[in-house]
């Protein structure tokens, strides 16, 4: 799981979430405690939750579930728009846990659950390590604007891709080998303020979430913190298709 130092500012996204979630930063360890292992393969420290997250029901929260937004002209979400089970991603592409799970992890999840109606995998731009994590973040947004966000995904979170950097040069190579079909448009829309809504929209909800590390998840309202074994989340996504009556 990557940190950043800085101290980042809690945006609000409704009293309720807020409330509910006890900061996603707990909660995620009421998702994902004793037995964890962080990168090292040492046993993770187990974290108390504060009250706020004690009032969820095994660690699920209905006001998280409903940041699903299920927009099924969403171009950075795969699956069905009413899949039972939506996992929602905050992660930044200059983050190496990050492309962990996109190259060992989420593949599995997309054969195993996205195929079969089962999930719909929702990504949201965190970028919490500087100018290149936003340059990318909006880079993405804008491969997704003509339907490659995925493709630019898999790119971008290739092995040793992150080595590269994503300076403008980079991003529009990427955006070539993601096969994006119009690279002039692609430019102008990387620049736009339309691109820069889009980025602090999904950095504004995370902050408001408390997360200050990537990637964090929430599977249906649980909140699970880092590149987590692949069993974690299945065990997330079974539980709630489970619930869910599926």
């Amino acid at each position: 799981m990557s940190r950043k130092t800085r101290s980042a500012k809690p945006y609000a996204i409704g009293a309720g979430v807020v409330a509910a979630a006890g900061l996603l930063a707990f909660a995620s360890y009421t998702a994902t405690k004793p037995g964890d292992r962080d990168a090292s393969g040492a046993a993770a420290p187990a974290a108390s939750a504060p009250a706020s997250a004690a009032a969820g029901q095994e660690g699920v929260y209905p006001e998280l579930e409903r940041l699903a937004r299920r927009d099924a002209k969403d171009g950075l979400a795969t699956g069905r728009a009413d899949a039972p089970v939506v996992l929602i991603e905050y992660a930044d592409f200059k983050c190496g846990y990050c492309g962990k799970f996109a190259r060992d992890t989420e593949p599995v999840l997309i054969e195993k659950y996205v195929k079969k109606g089962v999930l719909r995998i929702e990504w949201r731009n965190f970028p919490i390590f500087g100018e290149e994590s936003e340059g990318a973040a909006r880079a993405a947004w804008a491969a997704g604007r003509q339907g490659r966000f995925w493709e630019f995904h898999r790119a971008a979170y290739a092995e040793d891709a992150k080595e590269k950097g994503f300076g403008e040069e980079r991003l529009t190579a990427l955006a070539r080998e993601a096969g994006v079909p119009d690279i002039a448009r692609f430019t102008r829309d990387l620049d736009s303020a339309e691109a820069k809504r889009a980025v602090t929209r999904d950095q504004e909800e995370g902050y408001g979430l408390g997360a200050t590390s990537t990637p964090s998840f929430l599977v249906n309202g649980r909140a699970i913190a880092g590149a987590q074994p692949l069993e974690t989340f299945t065990a997330a996504i079974d539980a709630a298709a489970a619930k869910a009556g599926r």
